[in-house]
């Protein structure tokens, strides 16, 4: 059902059908929309990246919060980790099938970023 605003006669506005839950907009953006997410996903769109190598394609993140993203990536089942060496670790990080199904969207933004900056 379609949610509407309806004014009444002193001309208060009130939501008529309001969601009462998150539509798909926002379900998405909870996906691909945090802080370097979408650049993460962006920088795996090719070949697995290792941890060190998408911090530094990734410029201003620390490596704390790329560690941070790459893990709700992961329990979200868009990212995958795989340990390539044990000693020293070393790790490297690709996108699921999930994961490559955003790479559309992302690269929509990017063109209409890139037609659009100020």
């Amino acid at each position: 059902m379609k949610s509407s605003i309806k004014t009444d006669t002193k001309g208060r506005k009130k939501v008529i059908n309001a969601c009462t839950e998150p539509c798909a907009i926002e379900k998405g953006m909870r996906l691909i929309g945090g802080k370097w997410k979408g650049s993460i996903i962006y920088h795996l769109k090719d070949e697995p990246v290792r941890f060190n190598d998408l911090t530094r394609m990734l410029g201003g993140a620390s490596k704390k919060m790329v560690d941070q993203r790459l893990k709700e990536l992961e329990a979200q089942g868009m990212v995958l980790r795989k340990v390539i060496s044990d000693r020293p670790v070393a790790v490297t990080y690709e996108l699921t099938d999930f994961g490559k199904s955003a790479l559309n969207i992302l690269e929509s933004l990017r063109l209409w970023s890139e037609s659009n900056a100020v």
